[in-house]
């Protein structure tokens, strides 16, 4: 994470803080764009999952996230969002007594 956004993140967020919140894609947090994306490649993102989008490992494995953003326009990025959504449709389910849904997302019920 760039060293300038976690100073900024940590002036919003101080440590021991647990009510305040953060958008995860300040700008344009109320649009669905490819903003998000162009932040991960600045080194502003707020996931590890997400920054290891833009790692040379996720680029072997075919995730070109530099791909979306420098199309002029967001077909691409909506294209591939598209068909994202339905390749992790098609992963199994738990059900029954193999998953559970937590009733606090940190801890194990």
């Amino acid at each position: 994470m760039h060293a300038k956004y976690v100073k900024t993140l940590k002036k919003r967020c101080p440590p021991g803080d647990t009510t305040t919140t953060v958008e995860m894609d300040p700008g344009s947090a109320k649009h669905f764009d490819d903003g998000y994306y162009r932040r991960l490649t600045q080194r502003r993102g707020l996931l590890s999952s997400d920054a290891a989008l833009v790692s040379a490992a996720a680029a072997q494995d075919h995730v070109d996230v530099k791909q979306f953003i420098s199309n002029s326009s967001t077909t691409a990025f909506f294209r591939a969002f598209g068909e994202s959504m339905v390749r992790m449709g098609k992963i199994g389910v738990l059900t029954g007594t193999n998953g559970e849904i937590r009733k606090v997302c940190s801890r194990v019920n």
